[in-house]
């Protein structure tokens, strides 16, 4: 049975994990995780928001960057207990290069490792995201003539970084543990729709919502994308390396604009929101799997424990 129909927006959100779903309400944030013996393991994260530490972080625009920040700190460690939990690690046979390494190395040169494949990871994408438009466009611009090129030097640049995240989310998608993922995530916007129209949290009414939210990290990278066309139009330097800094540095200003716009998407439900969201809703279709029962339990667990008695968390529309 449903309760009383009215709708309201929560600031409730949530990261699908490995086997698993993060939550995080305005008091608490909750790991549920599916096990290899079919329970649900339930753990509450630790986490200290920057803007508690530093109220000027609660500042519009800065809110979002320190937003940011929290989201990727608590999501690493939900990301690292759910891959505990999940048996995947047990799963896994370790090959002998791993082995050897343990043996004559121990837990340091493995950190190491996973330190400098991060690194490796961070320059590959400045490297695709940044400085590969760059240095097409100005190869493309060398054979064609006329004033105003330049001028489509940001949207150019810009429509090959969002063929590149796309071409890149396609590809991961068919992996068969991406796809599980992007299941758990496609249930976790559906439990929140659900909880929003408030309906009691079972997996009947579930079930029923939609998958795309308008409220998402996919339409918050986006949205971060379209905004830097815009201020791609205002950086004037054509060298690959000095183009790749400026923007670079820009990277707060998009985070703190991308937040603000995806906030007052979350917040507000009509036409100009709508046309925001779009872009990124679409990408859903993507970055979104329509899930199973066993995975909107885990979803609906999750989002139980972080849901406040006193209804803070609501906005009413």
């Amino acid at each position: 049975m449903a309760r009383e129909q009215t709708k309201c927006i929560t600031s409730i959100g949530g990261q699908a994990l490995v086997e698993g779903i993060m939550m995080r309400g305005p008091k608490k944030t909750e790991v549920a995780v599916r096990q290899s013996d079919g329970t649900i393991s339930l753990q509450q994260m630790e986490t200290q928001p920057l803007g508690a530490k530093y109220p000027f972080l609660k500042w519009p625009f800065l809110r979002g960057i320190a937003a940011l920040v929290d989201s990727l700190g608590a999501g690493y460690k939900a990301l690292a207990y759910s891959v505990e939990k999940s048996g995947l690690e047990e799963d896994e046979e370790p090959s002998k290069f791993d082995r050897w390494v343990q043996e004559k190395f121990g837990d340091k040169m493995m950190g190491a490792i996973m330190t400098a494949s991060t690194i490796l990871g961070v320059l590959l994408a400045i490297v695709l995201f940044f400085a590969l438009p760059t240095v097409l466009f100005n190869l493309v611009r060398d054979y064609i003539s006329g004033p105003a090129i330049n001028v489509w030097r940001s949207p150019v640049e810009g429509i090959m970084r969002i063929l590149i995240f796309l071409i890149y989310i396609i590809l991961v998608s068919r992996m068969p543990e991406i796809h599980r993922l992007f299941e758990y995530h496609g249930a976790e916007h559906k439990t929140i729709f659900c909880y929003e129209n408030n309906e009691e949290l079972t997996v009947e009414n579930v079930r029923r919502h939609s998958r795309f939210h308008p409220r998402c990290g996919t339409s918050f990278i986006v949205i971060m994308l379209i905004l830097g066309i815009l201020i791609g139009f205002f950086i004037p330097f054509s060298n690959p390396v000095l183009r790749t800094v400026v923007k670079l540095l820009c990277i707060p200003i998009v985070v703190g604009l991308g937040y603000e716009m995806i906030r007052f998407c979350g917040r507000n439900d009509n036409w100009l929101t709508h046309i925001v969201s779009a872009p990124g809703m679409w990408v859903q279709h993507i970055t979104t799997k329509e899930p199973d029962d066993s995975m909107i339990e885990v979803a609906i667990a999750a989002m139980q424990e972080v849901i406040p008695e006193n209804g803070e968390d609501k906005i009413v529309l």
